[in-house]
């Protein structure tokens, strides 16, 4: 006598969607909320638009230009002489240390052009106007 023995259906196991999608979006907003954004500190001006800017990586020497011409080495407002002395005591022996020319778009390009030719008498190899990306 055969015996066949009678087929059961599989167990499917089914996971609760609805708790790994809260979990996951609960994850979401708290990387969001702990990711440091990066803030600019310094001196409140609008730099020129260009199309073609790129961020830059490497550590640098910041100059900033408000729309008065005023001079500042991070918040201090210096003469053209102090910029002079503090661009070549923070260059130092390192002539290919970059100097970024952050100015504001309302500033005098002549001001500009000045601050940009303290920092290459002080020794500055590498020079940089600022820009924001324009969209």
């Amino acid at each position: 006598m055969l015996v066949h023995r009678k087929k059961r259906a599989r167990y499917t196991v089914q996971l609760p969607l609805t708790a790994l999608i809260d979990i996951v979006f609960l994850l979401l907003i708290y990387f969001l909320l702990t990711t440091n954004f990066m803030v600019d500190e310094g001196i409140k001006i609008k730099l020129p638009q260009a199309r073609a800017s790129a961020p830059q990586t490497e550590e640098t020497i910041t100059v900033y230009v408000d729309k008065q011409g005023r001079a500042f080495l991070g918040t201090d407002e210096l003469s053209s002489a102090k910029l002079f002395e503090q661009l070549k005591e923070k260059l130092g022996s390192r002539a290919n240390k970059l100097v970024v020319v952050r100015a504001d778009r309302a500033a005098i390009l002549n001001k500009v052009v000045k601050v940009m030719d303290i920092a290459k008498a002080a020794g500055a190899g590498r020079l940089c106007l600022a820009t924001e990306k324009d969209f």
